[in-house]
């Protein structure tokens, strides 16, 4: 299937490695130019892009660097991933509501909500001129407000509801906004030793490697398997293509069925 992106620009955040990687990678093998941004930019990142960006998306200077880069090595934007998000795992408590402080909460909330309201705002102008496409990366979590450390679901239910509304303003002027949300997906978050995985396996006095394995049936997983990056890539890269041109303001869920409600 021809997806209709040869020539396409596209921005990337979150890139080097995971589900930022694996886009970048499909949007590149697609036909894509793409421009990869991460605080540390990866071998694996210099291959699938033709520039890249270190950047610290938690602030607005970083985001709007980027941007202004982009747009002098590609000419302009045509598609932007705001992928970026989860949190630094040294920056989180695992407890209550009680026991989290307020720089929890402007880290998860600077990362997973600014981060895309400034990257946004910068490249909307180009977008608009390209009749482009935006896909900001959520998660199920924005509607499961218990699960995971304080701050982080109520961010990307922000995150979520920030798609909405970019996709009910811009759409009329042809920027396509549309929100995809994975469930849990086997990335260093849950695989890396340092991570949420390793932080959630300790607590419970087991081992990450059990923990992983447990993890399908403890969140009720139908397809009794985690997501891996490259299924979310693919996600995507169709979302930002002209085979979905009419598919506008959409949260599109990848989780093997975890969530039982629409």
């Amino acid at each position: 299937m021809d997806l209709e992106l040869t020539g396409k620009t596209a921005v990337v955040t979150g890139a080097s490695r995971g589900i930022g990687l694996a886009i970048a990678e499909t949007l590149s093998a697609s036909g894509a130019h793409v421009v990869g941004a991460a605080r540390t930019i990866t071998r694996e990142l210099e291959k699938a892009t033709v520039a890249t960006v270190s950047a610290d998306l938690s602030s607005q200077d970083g985001a709007t660097a980027l941007v202004d880069t982009a747009l002098e090595e590609l000419g302009g934007i045509d598609i932007l991933i705001n992928n970026v998000g989860g949190g630094d795992s040294d920056r989180l408590t695992l407890g209550g509501f009680l026991d989290s402080s307020d720089d929890q909460w402007r880290h998860y909330l600077d990362i997973n909500l600014f981060s895309a309201v400034w990257t946004t705002r910068a490249a909307l102008p180009s977008l608009v001129d390209r009749r482009g496409a935006i896909v900001n990366i959520s998660s199920i979590n924005a509607r499961l407000p218990a699960a995971g450390p304080v701050g982080y679901s109520e961010a990307k239910a922000a995150l979520t509801a920030f798609g909405k509304r970019l996709s009910e303003e811009f759409g009329p002027q042809g920027v396509r906004v549309n929100t995809v949300s994975p469930g849990v997906v086997g990335t260093r978050i849950w695989r890396g030793s340092d991570r949420v995985g390793a932080k959630l396996a300790a607590a419970q006095g087991i081992s990450q490697e059990e923990l992983l394995a447990a993890l399908p049936e403890q969140f009720g997983i139908a397809s009794r398997r985690i997501s891996e990056p490259e299924e979310v890539a693919a996600l995507v890269t169709f979302l930002v293509s002209g085979k979905a041109a009419n598919i506008v303001g959409a949260d599109l869920v990848i989780d093997g069925g975890t969530l039982k409600t629409n």
